[in-house]
């Protein structure tokens, strides 16, 4: 299965949050499963750090290769499909994840009970 995380859960899976379900745990370590970060999360963590909403210590890149994930840049085509999505959710970077996920047929996993509202997604519940 390829998963795509979305922000939130890169960090505590990153972090080793409890907030992360223990299904959700298993199937990101599941060494059968391919797990993805997107670039738009990394540019959310960067964004996010630069005002002081978040404290991150260490690179987001490296998390991404020190967890043993896969790197998902951002095509043209997944801008175009965001901004063509239904207007449920205002977040750019989660619109951009909904997109990708998509596009790719991937599993978003996630807590954000507004992605829950698209269609065309499947969705792995993080909490």
């Amino acid at each position: 299965m390829n998963l795509l995380l979305d922000t939130h859960v890169f960090l505590w899976w990153d972090r080793c949050d409890k907030q992360l379900s223990p299904d959700a745990q298993a199937l990101i370590a599941d060494p059968g499963n391919q797990v993805f970060i997107s670039a738009a999360s990394v540019w959310e963590i960067a964004i996010k750090r630069r005002l002081r909403k978040l404290d991150m210590r260490g690179s987001a890149v490296a998390a991404i290769g020190n967890n043993g994930f896969h790197e998902l840049p951002i095509l043209p085509i997944d801008a175009e499909n965001a901004g063509a999505l239904p207007w449920r959710h205002n977040d750019p970077f989660d619109r951009m994840l909904i997109a990708q996920a998509q596009r790719l047929t991937f599993t978003l996993v996630t807590a954000d009970a507004v992605i829950r509202g698209y269609d065309g997604v499947a969705l792995l519940w993080a909490t």
